[in-house]
């Protein structure tokens, strides 16, 4: 159903640098890439996380409650990607760990523009 999601930067470079450490990580390399747009993901016919500047030449500004959620296989790869997240200098929005008792683990970071990003799996409730 969701073919892509873009998140606003004002500095493409540091974002880019951000992304491409940060999806290193699960194997995701650049997709697309032009003077204004980045796009990351699996393939060209799986959806795809992207960067961009917005178009109407306005600062990127967060959106409150906007966030955007990222499939992990396991809890190891949300701590992956979360820790990685924080090494780049990511800002802790709730750190990697289960989140009530429906298997639901995540941690949740904001990139250097803000954007809320959350990398999750469902894995066996923890008793």
């Amino acid at each position: 159903m969701i073919s892509y999601t873009t998140v606003g930067t004002n500095d493409l470079d540091k974002a880019t640098a951000f992304y491409d450490a940060l999806f290193a990580e699960i194997g995701i390399d650049r997709l697309w890439a032009n003077e204004t747009f980045v796009g990351y993901g699996p393939s060209m016919n799986a959806p795809m996380y992207a960067v961009c500047k917005p178009y109407n030449e306005q600062p990127a500004t967060a959106g409150n409650g906007t966030m955007i959620s990222l499939a992990c296989p396991d809890k190891e790869t949300v701590h992956k990607l979360y820790d990685k997240a924080i090494q780049l200098g990511a800002q802790c929005e709730g750190p990697a760990g289960p989140r009530g008792d429906s298997g639901f683990y995540c941690g949740y970071f904001r990139d250097m523009d803000g954007n809320k990003i959350n990398a999750f799996a469902m894995v066996a409730p923890e008793n």
